[in-house]
């Protein structure tokens, strides 16, 4: 009996040729992508001397963590770390709460007015009312140079919202909400018992969004921030990576050399970057369904 297990269909030159160029394409992609960080890596792991006369090209040069040490000898960089954090943990923590607490009910076609709020929400991402009267708003309710002046006035991004609610729509029905109505359940326990373990997936989705944003996020910190005591990381790095210049006086002696001043710019960029480089292994699984659930139905 003939079995047609290890058949395979025949690929023409043309499609052979086509896919080799795909092939290639990829891998000057990957290569593109992957040695600068190969690169930082590596620099920041390197002598002073060898970074700056360019002497770092794949492998550390005079393996050292000198440019670390410095960095975590600054209390200054450790508290724009410490603040870096908290404004990422409450930022996402507040930002996933409203995103899921607005988009659930827009999802539900019992919902009065949902439409109306969608359009309203859809506008906002078509027309800013810009800077200035942002700053205003943030002042007049007394936020500037306080810690909610990064959490709230960015608390809720509509795109998000959109993928939450298209998620809601495909992942819980409208017979399971009437199921558990039936079976006595409020719609307080209907969301903490059915929809939030539903959502876990678009739950995934949503801390990773917002917690790469509000990590990032340096742009308010300049506006709305004047204590230094209350500076992100991202300001900090900002002042080594533009200004050129360390914002502690402890260490100023110190980066006089230049040599120090390169090193300490790729050390604090791996410093910074780690967080959610630690962040995406454990929503990774999640953070792939979520993004395709509602794409395919069937």
């Amino acid at each position: 009996m003939k079995t047609f297990s290890n058949t395979r269909i025949r690929e023409s030159m043309i499609d052979r040729m086509f896919i080799g160029v795909i092939y290639v394409f990829l891998v000057i992609v990957l290569i593109a992508v992957l040695y600068p960080l190969i690169y930082i890596l590596s620099a920041s792991f390197s002598d002073p001397s060898a970074v700056t006369s360019g002497r770092v090209w794949l492998l550390p040069v005079d393996p050292t963590i000198l440019g670390y040490t410095t960095i975590f000898k600054n209390p200054q960089i450790i508290q724009g770390f410490s603040n870096s954090l908290f404004y990422t943990i409450a930022g996402t923590f507040i930002s996933v709460s409203i995103t899921i607490m607005l988009a659930y009910p827009l999802s539900r076609r019992t919902f009065y007015g949902r439409k109306f709020i969608m359009l309203l929400l859809v506008f906002t991402m078509i027309f800013d009312g810009g800077l200035i009267p942002l700053y205003l708003v943030v002042k007049n309710l007394n936020f500037i140079d306080t810690i909610w002046s990064l959490l709230l006035p960015s608390a809720l991004a509509v795109f998000q919202v959109i993928i939450a609610r298209t998620f809601f729509e495909t992942t819980i029905p409208e017979e399971l909400v009437e199921a558990s109505e039936m079976d006595g359940c409020s719609d307080l326990g209907f969301i903490f018992r059915v929809v939030l373990p539903l959502a876990k997936p678009i739950i995934a989705v949503l801390i990773l969004m917002y917690a790469v944003m509000k990590w990032n996020m340096y742009f308010d910190a300049l506006i709305y921030l004047k204590s230094e005591e209350l500076f992100p990381l991202q300001i900090i790095l900002r002042s080594i990576l533009i200004l050129n210049s360390d914002p502690s006086a402890n260490i100023q002696e110190m980066l006089k050399m230049q040599g120090l001043k390169e090193l300490m710019k790729y050390s604090l960029i791996v410093v910074s970057s780690l967080p959610v480089l630690i962040l995406y292994p454990f929503v990774q699984k999640h953070f792939v369904k979520g993004m395709l659930i509602g794409s395919v139905k069937g």
